[in-house]
């Protein structure tokens, strides 16, 4: 049993210290192109908007929430909760957006 421990140890030092077959060389290696930057400001740019999205609704609901418990409506009751909202002058007005 040692015998194979010290081999598969050997084996194994020894193609981690191998070469690679082929090393990369040339004028562009290792340069990035611009559309790599491109493509993560853009990334960076959907998840912030997808963050405040999330935040503004994530806010109403807890406005509406915390009226409805304040006022004895089940929170999850859209209507009951918005008729409520609008006879106290609360109703949010603004359009709801899919962001």
């Amino acid at each position: 049993m040692q015998t194979f421990i010290t081999a598969a140890t050997n084996a194994s030092l020894y193609v981690v210290a191998q070469a690679p077959a082929e090393n990369p060389v040339g004028p562009d290696f290792g340069k990035a192109s611009p559309v790599g930057l491109l493509i993560i400001v853009a990334l960076g740019v959907v998840v912030l908007a997808i963050g405040y999205a999330f935040h503004r609704r994530f806010s109403r609901f807890k406005r509406r929430q915390a009226f409805a418990e304040a006022h004895g409506i089940d929170p999850f009751d859209e209507q009951a909760v918005d008729k409520a909202m609008a006879e106290a002058g609360l109703l949010d007005q603004h359009k709801k957006r899919v962001f």
